[in-house]
């Protein structure tokens, strides 16, 4: 995509969301590289890119360390997680004797401060950031959902947004950076805080209204193409999707497919309410933020608030009552057993794993652990 472009009209953007392959589903997953001995992050990714086969699902991203594993559109999650957990095959293989890779939200004990690519894209983002683009070294597990229709795209996207909270909870998987515990679950979405259009997006009432806040981004060269929409959650004009891109990285492909499978449920249960005639809320993304943050510090053993009355519950408490409503959805996407692998991560997540991973062991054991646990699953 070029790095500056005309924003898109209010036609375009309802042309890219016209039916398609309606609740197809994308996975995109940035996995670290670490030196071989000391676990530290390897900055040789675009070696290891161009060492790739041919049609290898490999890409760059801003920091030197870090390679994206990108799918082809999938008709269900188990087929999705089956081409990531082939790119892990292949990018361990390529990486074999330069590097080890690894996937967390962070890295436990690096620097900071890191490298990133050389590259017209991100030596612009490093121009217009300064050190706040050097501490962008974070890695996510980005979920793509084609709706299938402009308006129905549009009421699922303004909905999603009161989810995320949860979705980020379950996949919380950064409790250590820089070598210490941040007492967070997840450290990675403050650190993306130090860019700008972070956390809980602002609802969409119309799109007209958002060919106007990009042509107004454009306009101002702080978005000077759709991909500087970086909200937890946006919609995706190049691909027709909704992007979630509030969970972490997972270290394992099991947990992988219980978050991208929750995702896909939510989104499918969303859309089925949407058919159905009935109308989703829309809630302020103040309120939303409020149970972001509880995501953050507890992961899924704090409590969040309900959106309309207040009344907190036990985080838990709300995930599997979640599950339980999407579930019939999920069953008719076909992912009922990866929704079944999230509901165990309610009782055992990333972040709580880590954390019993680093006792007596130091952030060089956590970080070990997690590069043992790569190929776990392929």
């Amino acid at each position: 995509m070029p790095l500056d472009q005309p924003a898109p009209t209010a036609d375009q953007l309802e042309a890219a969301f016209a039916p398609g392959r309606p609740m197809a589903i994308g996975l995109e997953e940035e996995v670290m590289l670490l030196e071989t001995e000391t676990l530290d992050l390897a900055p040789i990714a675009r070696e290891v890119v161009e060492a790739a086969p041919d049609g290898a699902p490999l890409k760059l991203e801003l920091p030197a360390s870090q390679v994206e594993i990108m799918t082809a559109p999938a008709g269900t999650v188990s087929e999705a997680v089956r081409q990531v957990s082939e790119g892990r095959r292949t990018l361990a293989a390529i990486a074999a004797g330069r590097a080890r890779p690894a996937c967390a939200g962070v890295h436990p004990f690096a620097a900071p401060d890191g490298v990133l690519n050389r590259g017209e894209r991100y030596e612009r983002t490093l121009a217009d950031y300064g050190p706040a683009a050097r501490q962008q070294l974070v890695c996510a597990l980005q979920v793509h959902v084609a709706v299938g229709g402009p308006d129905r795209a549009r009421a699922v996207y303004n909905a999603l947004r009161s989810y995320l909270p949860e979705i980020a909870a379950l996949a919380a998987n950064a409790p250590w950076h820089a070598g210490r515990d941040t007492g967070l679950a997840s450290i990675r979405p403050k650190l993306s805080e130090a860019l700008p259009r972070q956390g809980v997006p602002p609802a969409i009432s119309s799109w007209a209204a958002l060919a106007g806040e990009l042509h107004w981004g454009n306009s101002s060269g702080t978005v000077p193409e759709p991909g500087r929409w970086w909200w937890e959650l946006r919609p995706h004009p190049s691909f027709g999707t909704l992007e979630l891109r509030v969970p972490d990285a997972q270290t394992t492909l099991a947990h992988a497919s219980g978050v991208a499978a929750f995702a896909h449920a939510l989104v499918g249960w969303l859309a089925q309410r949407h058919e159905a005639g009935e109308p989703l809320p829309v809630v302020d993304s103040w309120r939303i933020g409020e149970n972001r943050w509880s995501a953050l510090r507890w992961g899924v053993e704090g409590s969040m608030a309900d959106l309309e009355t207040g009344a907190r519950r036990p985080t838990a408490e709300r995930l599997l009552e979640l599950m339980e409503a999407v579930g019939p959805a999920a069953d008719d996407l076909g992912c009922g057993p990866e929704l079944a692998v999230a509901a165990g991560m309610v009782r055992h997540n990333g972040a709580m794993a880590q954390r019993e991973a680093v006792a007596g062991d130091g952030a060089s054991g956590l970080t070990r652990w997690l590069a043992e646990r790569f190929l776990e699953d392929a």
